[in-house]
């Protein structure tokens, strides 16, 4: 049997620094490898860390520093033509008091960067992975630039074009395509309804909306304009920030909402960009390598869980590789952990998407839609209250 002590990791953005000092928590040496050749600073837009992500950074110890960037977003209202149609609440507060976080990306990314660092895990840039094959018990990545690291396990947190998951499984399925995309922005100097921290959703007549409040007043927000034909890259970045003011300002011109003050307030549109999910990825683990984050199961953002479940597989991985003294077969306890639950937040994702884009008839029944799902949420705690035991043994 071959217990893990040093581990390759590829990806540095969210799940990669979180299960280096995951498994430095557990006794584990290893190494984070980044393609890009620089940091990722203040790059990305923001999102939200639901309690269940926020308690895994409790356990890491990061719950604090993430809570100085972030703010507590607890509540979502949902609305449409000038009616509340229902209000969720995003779980309860943990016992420290974190709740709900909205955060920017790049908030997020310095804080697990930085700590990583500072608890001295070594992270290189410009190493793209383009193989890896186990030997002898050991794993052999091999990078771009001709250079070569070995290690116990490979963990690719390399994300949803992970070159892991294509030497895993060269068959692995293409992400799925959601037919919405994205934009979004910070607002000042404008007033808009509702306290900060209030999540308001918006059913426009061509397209979704949403925005929160800072505690200082800012407002962020973001649109999904649905596209049914997939844009490639090079199409979607063609796209100028003057022309995403002027489509925005088409598909809300006939709602009542406050999209347009917001977006007029915004001096700067992040660029646009699609959305993809994967209903299922059949491989996740080969040859001492694994898959995690999105790389294995990324979710529409409609999910509020692409961050959260990230930081949960980076904890269970890491209580694997501790409690279970043979790789592969800590690989196959992780999988058992992981699969059912993320597989059912993806489709809970795609279900959510698919809502922002309700046509006349779906807006004719939607009010009576929300107001079961309302019912149904507040019964339902299996998104939120999920919390990983570091203590408890996992079973081998």
């Amino acid at each position: 049997m071959t217990k893990a002590r040093n581990v390759l990791i590829i990806g540095g953005g969210v799940a990669g620094p979180a299960t280096a000092m995951a498994l430095q928590q557990a006794g584990i040496d290893s190494t984070v490898y980044e393609a890009y050749d620089r940091t990722a600073d203040g790059v990305g837009a923001f999102l939200t860390l639901a309690v269940n992500g926020m308690d895994v950074l409790r356990t890491l110890g990061l719950s604090e520093q993430v809570r100085e960037r972030g703010f507590d977003t607890p509540t979502m209202v949902m609305e449409m033509d000038g009616k509340r149609l229902a209000e969720f609440r995003f779980g309860s507060p943990l016992p420290d008091g974190a709740q709900n976080q909205t955060i920017t990306r790049a908030d997020l990314y310095t804080v697990l960067r930085d700590e990583a660092v500072r608890r001295g895990i070594r992270i290189e840039y410009g190493k793209r992975l383009v193989g890896a094959q186990r030997s002898d018990g050991r794993v052999l990545a091999r990078f771009a630039d001709g250079t070569t690291a070995e290690g116990d396990a490979l963990v690719g947190a390399d994300g949803l074009r992970s070159a892991t998951r294509r030497i895993i499984d060269p068959a692995a399925p293409a992400p799925r395509y959601v037919p919405l995309l994205n934009a979004g922005g910070y607002a000042r100097d404008v007033d808009v309804p509702g306290e900060p921290g209030v999540m308001h959703m918006f059913f426009g007549r061509r397209c979704f909306f949403s925005y929160v409040k800072r505690p200082d007043g800012e407002v962020w927000w973001f649109a999904n304009p649905p596209q049914k034909r997939e844009l490639s890259q090079q199409e979607v970045a063609a796209i100028t920030p003057e022309q995403w003011r002027a489509k925005l300002h088409e598909l809300f011109a006939d709602d009542n909402l406050p999209a347009l003050p917001v977006i007029d307030a915004t001096d700067h549109i992040f660029a646009g960009w699609n959305t993809y999910d994967f209903p299922r990825v059949p491989t996740w683990h080969r040859d001492g390598m694994i898959i995690i984050g999105d790389a294995a199961h990324a979710t529409s953002p409609a999910s509020g869980q692409g961050a959260s479940m990230a930081l949960e597989d980076a904890v269970t991985l890491a209580k694997c590789l501790r409690d279970v003294p043979d790789v592969a077969r800590a690989f196959a306890a992780y999988e058992g952990l992981r699969r059912k639950r993320v597989e059912r937040i993806v489709a809970m994702g795609k279900r959510n998407g698919d809502g922002k884009a309700v046509g006349r008839i779906g807006r004719m029944v939607l009010p009576l839609v929300m107001k079961f799902a309302a019912r149904a949420a507040a019964r339902q705690n299996w998104l939120y209250d999920h919390r990983i035991d570091w203590e408890q043994p996992v079973a081998a």
